[in-house]
């Protein structure tokens, strides 16, 4: 599934796309949306903002589509009037005079006015996003430690839509190894310094992925960029400690971790 920097990355693309631009043709495959196909005609998408792995169309009208893509949704970019040979089923289409944004094999699908959103049950519910700039580490640290959360394993918390969006498996994975802390632990568990350590790694590991994953540094003049340091490589030695790192099951995900450094 992808996670946080992947669905923000893919949020840019659709923004460049079609944003700013007259919308020529709406549809939408659900009926209690249909209503809204010709409201939406003329209108512009203002911004896409993402939270955690939600989706907000904003138009210029003061509407918002929010969607979730779950685990099967996926978003489409093609030219105007183009309709891509595919088995997935298709649920929207934004589109103006040069492009369409299509929405295929998601099933939550919301239409929203601004009171709507503002007391959206998945939207309340889930916590900062790690991509929001405006986050910061201190912040972290507070969530961390608040009652809520301070007495949850870590397994299980950085998966938890409500602790931070935009976080999922690999992030946590990688997270755990930068900060040499098992599954187990637990907030409440930690030092100042250690707190310190891993409230920096859940902003800088996902938002390093979100700038960096897929481009290659060919002259090595533009900084670090993201890669797998345990996640997906069971079997290969840990270029921290040189252990073995092993896979195993944390939560009903695959976990990579190395016992050697992560005690």
């Amino acid at each position: 599934m992808p996670e946080g920097p992947e669905i923000r990355r893919a949020a840019d693309s659709l923004e460049a796309a079609i944003q700013g631009e007259p919308l020529t043709d709406v549809w939408f495959a659900f009926p209690q949306l249909k209503s809204f196909e010709s409201q939406l005609i003329g209108k512009r998408i203002t911004r896409l903002e993402t939270r955690g792995k939600a989706l907000l169309t904003h138009f210029s009208n003061q509407l918002t589509l929010y969607s979730h893509n779950q685990l099967y949704g996926v978003w489409r970019i093609v030219d105007a009037g183009d309709t891509p040979q595919t088995t997935r089923v298709l649920r929207v289409r934004l589109q103006t005079a040069n492009k369409a944004i299509l929405l295929y094999s998601a099933s939550d699908i919301e239409m929203l006015t601004p009171e709507q959103l503002a007391v959206h049950p998945f939207l309340l519910r889930v916590g900062p996003d790690v991509l929001d700039m405006s986050l910061t580490v201190e912040q972290v640290k507070a969530r961390l430690l608040s009652p809520k959360f301070r007495h949850r394993q870590f397994g299980g918390l950085l998966l938890d839509q409500a602790f931070l969006a935009g976080l999922g498996n690999y992030l946590r994975v990688e997270i755990l190894w930068q900060a040499e802390l098992t599954p187990q632990h637990k907030a409440s568990q930690l030092s100042e310094g250690r707190l310190d350590v891993l409230a920096h790694a859940m902003l800088d590991i996902p938002r390093l992925s979100y700038q960096t994953r897929g481009k290659v540094d060919d002259n090595k003049h533009h900084g670090a960029l993201f890669r797998f340091r345990v996640f997906h490589r069971d079997g290969e030695r840990c270029e921290r400690c040189g252990g073995v790192i092993e896979k195993t099951i944390v939560s009903s995900r695959p976990f990579y971790w190395c016992p050697e450094c992560q005690k």
